[in-house]
């Protein structure tokens, strides 16, 4: 018998998440092992063709656990310069696109060169532009979530049942009806990112933090469960050249399968100007000097799921966390109006509830992980 868990996640990201429409075309990808979520992705298909959506199971090979390791460690360097025609055919012609994060080995890629990923990051980055782009308009209507796998519940340090139970709860999957839970989540957000709009200066301090930046004509969206599933952030892009300051991450940052451990970040005027990692300090070097953007904040983000409250190393989950903030090197999301434009996008995890304070405009809006307005 399906978990009904299950079968209410498939009815939250068919009908909430990117609200499927008669005749929609409907990517629905596994990023991770193609076989370990094929029980949510039946139920996305069932419930796509429900909404009289068209539904298409699709794989990129190198984002796959099967593939991705031949694909980095045997291809040519032209190979890795090419872009993906199925991405480009998901990219160009579809109305929605539900990704699925499902590794079995989250650490399958820690001996391949970061270069080689650069190299094919950087030749899908006119796609991602173009999807962004897309979706900012809402022509491409996406979402990422998770499935709970083996490989997740052990870097998060638990048993898969406890795992599964955690994974669930976070995108509230096991109340009666997830939807009016989500919907109830946006009528609250909502009122943050109003009260933020037009607003010029935000100055962040705290154990770990001593940053400000101009927002001046960026603009907060309200992360309600539309774009990641589990959600519950407001994010924006801070103007490019205004970050300045410094902030140290409180948790370990992974990208590509490498943990770098904690890392330190010094900005001027906008740019990275130093970074330091704990560990694998190449592998940062490496990702920040992808292109122009990847050493600029494309985002600045604050969690509010306070269903999520330990970190698991999947930053999906991590950067909902409530009571932390997270900024992000490399590209922005058009409907912010941020310009960063870069091959990456990378997450850094910093938390806030032990004194750490955000003003906006000389006005008190954050304190400890509690909203003030």
């Amino acid at each position: 018998m399906s978990d009904l868990r299950l079968t209410k996640l498939a009815q939250l990201l068919v009908r909430h998440c990117v609200s499927v429409r008669p005749g929609d075309r409907v990517g629905i990808m596994p990023r991770g092992s193609i076989a370990s979520a094929l029980p949510l992705q039946a139920e996305i298909v069932r419930e796509v063709l429900k909404s009289g959506g068209q539904p298409h199971p699709y794989v990129i090979p190198n984002l796959a656990d099967e593939f991705d390791y031949i694909f980095y460690s045997a291809a040519a360097d032209t190979q890795l310069q090419r872009p993906d025609r199925v991405n480009e055919l998901v990219t160009k012609e579809f109305d929605c696109d539900i990704v699925i994060l499902c590794e079995t080995n989250t650490r399958r890629l820690s001996h391949i060169d970061s270069e080689r990923q650069v190299l094919w990051a950087r030749a899908q980055a006119d796609l991602t532009h173009l999807y962004l782009e897309r979706a900012a308009k809402r022509e491409l209507r996406w979402v990422l979530t998770a499935y709970p796998t083996s490989a997740y519940a052990q870097d998060a340090e638990m048993s898969l049942e406890e795992y599964e139970d955690f994974t669930y709860s976070s995108m509230l999957a096991d109340t009666d009806d997830p939807i009016s839970a989500w919907e109830a989540i946006a009528r609250k957000q909502k009122a943050l990112v109003e009260w933020l709009g037009a607003k010029k200066t935000v100055q962040v301090k705290g154990e770990h933090v001593d940053l400000s930046f101009s927002i001046e004509g960026r603009t907060f969206i309200s992360c309600d469960g539309h774009l990641n599933m589990p959600d519950g952030e407001i994010f924006t892009g801070p103007v490019e050249d205004s970050v300045n300051g410094w902030l140290a991450s409180t948790y370990p940052a992974i990208k590509y399968g490498i943990d770098v451990g904690q890392v330190t970040f010094r900005f001027e005027n906008g740019t990275i100007v130093r970074a330091d990692a704990e560990r694998n300090q190449a592998h940062l070097d490496k990702l920040l000097a992808t292109d122009e953007g990847s050493h600029r904040l494309g985002e600045f983000g604050i969690g509010t799921n306070n269903a999520i409250k330990v970190f698991t190393k999947n930053m999906l989950f991590d950067e909902k966390i409530g009571g932390t903030i997270h900024v992000a090197a490399g590209v922005g999301f058009p409907e912010t109006g941020a310009k960063n434009e870069s091959a990456i996008h990378w997450d850094f995890l910093c938390d806030m509830t032990q004194g750490g304070r955000i003003t906006v405009d000389g006005q008190p809006f954050y304190d400890s992980g509690q909203f003030l307005v």
